[in-house]
């Protein structure tokens, strides 16, 4: 069997070395496991680790320590946003505009909101993905309350212009969450300059542990959510639970990491995802790029591959971790709904790879799997009477 090759960064991240080494420190006896809400010298101690983190991880998104509210990750982040917000500012109206490429966990709790009697008005995405200031505009109405955008998309890597978008919304007084997982590490954020209210983040997208993540909640001038979680009334009466001082700890220096080598990762991740690119157009004829090539994250390449089944696809590439999109919809048997709404048929949809990479890609991986992916389409071609009709036609 050929060596495993692991280009699915998107869905998530090896934890990193120095990152594991810094959560150890506070998991064991020796170390600041206590809980942070004790009022005795280990659990002040294990709470002044806790704010600093909060302040160091502010820093890295231009914002300030009492804007960030630690969660679980990104999905509970954008609940508490939308379902939190949508709860607090619904004298306003209850109109939602928001995107039909957002991911599930902004989707399903707009939808939830839509089953209790608010309105979601979809924002058209051009043919490349991307969600412009007059699509925005045009959407949103005086009983507009919230709207939702992606920094990056998850499948198909194309960055939104936030600060545009945001201006549209100030100018409507309308509040913008800002879903962010994809984008940390990756792109620099100022959150308190783009004059977004809510953004979310998750710790494993960067090499950091599962399970934490944070809100930015902007309190100047101030935005306020009702908390979805009661009990010990932590993180300001927001999000009650022990705080996870070695997750917190492990999210801020995977943040802190990224951040230092955001510049040159954004040109190894881009002369990856050239590579491979490059290498599968040169091998295969009718391959469809999905997504903006110009306003693109580097570590997200989404193809589509004409003349193929796309289970069929991915069943034949055993030795190669890549997603057919978004892993937290891969247990529905679907095609995906992101690529639909840029007008990829649903044939054509399913027969799509999303490839990510992270700063352990190598050249030599990335050259070993375009050959897998032409190898595989190429026999695949071969057995399709779709392909042989498309390719007469």
């Amino acid at each position: 069997m050929a060596e495993m090759i692991y280009l699915d960064h998107a869905a998530t991240t090896p934890v990193r070395r120095e990152v594991a080494e810094a959560m150890a420190m506070c998991m064991t006896e020796t170390g600041h496991f206590a809980n942070p809400g004790s009022d005795h010298a280990p659990g002040r101690q294990a709470a002044h680790i806790v704010e600093q983190a909060r302040e160091r991880f502010a820093a890295l998104i231009g914002a300030k320590a009492e804007d960030i509210v630690f969660t679980s990750g990104a999905t509970e982040s954008n609940n508490m946003a939308l379902l939190g917000g949508a709860a607090f500012y619904s004298n306003k109206g209850k109109r939602i505009a928001l995107a039909k490429t957002e991911h599930k966990s902004v989707l399903d709790p707009c939808r939830q909101l839509a089953s209790r009697g608010w309105s979601l008005d979809w924002l058209e995405t051009d043919e490349q993905g991307l969600i412009t200031t007059q699509a925005l505009t045009a959407a949103i109405t005086d009983e507009t309350c919230l709207a939702s955008c992606m920094l990056v998309n998850n499948e198909t890597g194309v960055v939104h212009n936030i600060p545009a978008l945001a201006r549209v919304c100030g100018e409507a007084q309308v509040l913008l969450h800002v879903d962010a997982a994809q984008a940390l590490g990756k792109l620099p954020i100022e959150a308190r300059r783009w004059d977004v209210a809510m953004m979310s983040f998750s710790a494993h997208k960067l090499g950091g542990p599962k399970g934490v993540g944070a809100l930015y909640l902007r309190r100047k001038p101030p935005v306020k959510v009702q908390p979805l979680v009661f009990g010990g009334g932590q993180e300001r009466g927001l999000r009650s639970g022990t705080l996870p001082v070695h997750q917190i700890v492990g999210l801020v220096r995977a943040a802190e990491l990224a951040e230092a080598e955001r510049e040159q990762m954004f040109r190894h991740l881009g002369r990856l995802r050239r590579r491979l690119l490059d290498q599968l157009v040169a091998g295969l004829p009718q391959v469809e790029v999905n997504g903006a090539q110009t306003a693109q994250s580097p570590h997200i390449l989404n193809l589509s591959f004409h003349g193929v089944d796309g289970e069929a696809l991915r069943a034949d590439l055993i030795d190669l971790a890549v997603s057919s999109g978004s892993a937290c919809t891969s247990d529905h048997a679907e095609s995906s709904y992101v690529l639909r709404a840029l007008g990829r048929s649903d044939s054509l949809a399913d027969a799509s790879l999303r490839f990510s990479f992270g700063p352990t890609t190598t050249a030599e991986q990335v050259d070993q799997a375009a050959q897998r992916v032409i190898a595989s389409v190429r026999r695949l071609r071969a057995l399709s009477p779709l392909w042989r009709e498309e390719a007469a036609a």
